[in-house]
């Protein structure tokens, strides 16, 4: 029921004893645990020698401003590059949001990361964090690139990840660093922002995860801590796949007091998994859940990658240098020569 974050390069022995508490569903990996791709799959290696194939080792790995391994991987052009395309010629911007995820998954299920929490499906309507992580204003827009995306990361033996529900990108406020307040009324934000989550499902998405932003005129509570928003989740677009919390480190979510509680509330409301990315965190969350029966099996298998090519038969694939080369072609020059 927790996916939690790792201190280093390597695992520490205190974090192997973390690891293996039954309540541990996963780990999620930051800049901070990476110098390599040899580096990266020796310490994936080491966590599968703990837990098995039937553990999460996840990243945020967007592309743009959040990809977490730069050196060494392909640089991957934020998603708003594909919007601007997509205005341009429709056909050309669904094939390269189809070419992004299939790099972006390909590249990770090579290293035997399972996971990386994309697409982003908010709206680029002003939020600061959200930004070029989006792929447009226009929700029928973002619909459709979002189900291109879908489909190509299951293409590439990756679950897809629908974020940040149900929708982050029309409010100013970073809830990284502060309290999120979205004041509009439920009807205006299921014309809007709910439109590409509601498509992302259609297609097949494995998961989503929940936003730290409240949402007043619907609930008082923070949707992550919500299970008004979450049994929405579950009962309109009839969704029956995994619903991941935001970080539980994150200034937003302290509105429920202190980690046990937000880990406690998060779980209350409907949330499978709980993320506690910062390391100094995760020895209260698993004392908080000890004894508490952990996400299904079945879930958890939802999420953990199928197909993989090793680094070098993905390197000696032709596709895959053409995929690489049009996505270079929208990266910013510094980018590209990167």
């Amino acid at each position: 029921m927790l996916i939690v974050g790792l201190e280093g390069k390597q695992l520490a022995a205190h974090e192997r004893v973390r690891l293996l508490a039954p309540e541990v569903s996963g780990a999620i990996l930051f800049t901070r645990n990476y110098a390599d791709r040899d580096q990266l799959q020796a310490l994936v290696a080491s966590i599968r020698e703990l837990r098995g194939e039937r553990f999460v080792v996840c990243v945020d790995h967007e592309g743009g401003p959040v990809q977490r391994f730069r050196e060494g991987f392909t640089r991957l052009p934020p998603l708003a590059r594909i919007g601007e395309l997509y205005r341009r010629d429709r056909k050309a911007g669904i094939a390269m949001a189809e070419m992004h995820a299939i790099v972006m998954a390909s590249e990770l299920r090579a290293c035997d990361i399972d996971l990386s929490f994309a697409p982003v499906v908010d709206l680029a309507r002003g939020n600061r964090v959200i930004a070029e992580r989006a792929f447009d204003a226009d929700p029928q827009v973002v619909a459709e690139l979002a189900a291109a995306y879908v489909r190509g990361m299951r293409l590439a033996g990756m679950a897809a990840t629908l974020k940040h529900y149900p929708g982050h990108g029309s409010i100013p406020e970073d809830t990284h660093l502060q309290a999120a307040i979205d004041p509009r009324p439920l009807d205006v934000i299921r014309a809007n922002d709910l439109v590409p989550f509601v498509e992302g499902i259609a297609v097949g998405a494995e998961a989503v995860m929940v936003a730290h932003v409240t949402y007043p005129a619907v609930d008082a509570l923070a949707a992550g801590y919500s299970k008004t928003w979450i049994d929405m989740l579950r009962g309109e677009p009839g969704f029956r796949g995994v619903v991941f919390s935001d970080d539980v480190g994150m200034a937003a979510a302290e509105s429920a007091g202190g980690i046990d509680e937000r880990v406690m509330a998060h779980l209350d409301a409907g949330c499978d998994l709980v993320l506690v990315c910062h390391p100094t965190m995760v020895d209260a969350a698993i004392a908080s859940v000890r004894g508490r029966e952990p996400c299904a099996p079945e879930k958890i298998a939802s999420l953990c990658g199928s197909v993989a090519e090793t680094w070098q038969s993905l390197q000696d694939d032709p596709q895959h240098a053409r995929y690489v080369a049009a996505l270079r072609t929208l990266a910013a020059p510094e980018a590209a020569r990167a």
